[in-house]
């Protein structure tokens, strides 16, 4: 293996960066969430005047601990904390899924990506929301490949 030298690699680096100051690079970033949790309330779907609809939910998750030193699990020893999820629902085909067969009290599982935004409550007061926006679940596609025996089987990749 070749190895660069130290000063060379942080000599690359640091024109690297400036070129950066000077030209727009575009980096890869990731905003996903994985919620597993049950629903608090059934969905609701709102349409804001020349904008499509949306279907909100809210979703509970919880986390649980055991708050004691005693080895043995007694109920007394486990505290557990819930926290509440706004789920909006913009894309037209799960939207429509989620408004029919989501109701209050399921057990589902989300993948979305976390959006903060402002908005003006009815009193003309300016409000920060933290939403789940909910996107379709990638599907891992499978491939045939060959086991030892020589049988084809399924498996998931990239």
């Amino acid at each position: 293996m070749f190895r660069r030298p130290v000063l060379q690699v942080f000599h690359q680096f640091v024109r690297h960066e400036s070129e950066i100051a000077s030209n727009l690079v575009l980096e890869r970033s990731l905003n996903r969430v994985q919620l597993l949790g049950r629903v608090g309330q059934d969905p609701v779907m709102r349409q804001i005047e020349g904008k499509n609809p949306v279907t909100i939910f809210s979703l509970a998750t919880n986390e649980m601990w055991k708050s004691g030193e005693n080895e043995a699990y007694q109920m007394g020893d486990v505290s557990q904390k819930t926290t509440w999820h706004r789920i909006s629902v913009f894309r037209p085909g799960l939207r429509d899924v989620a408004y029919q067969y989501v109701k209050k009290g399921s057990r589902i599982y989300v993948e979305g990506k976390v959006d903060y935004g402002e908005y003006t409550d009815k009193n003309n007061v300016r409000r920060q929301a933290t939403t789940i926006i909910a996107v379709p679940k990638r599907r891992a596609h499978t491939s045939p490949c060959r086991t030892t025996r020589g049988s084809s089987s399924s498996h998931l990749g990239p």
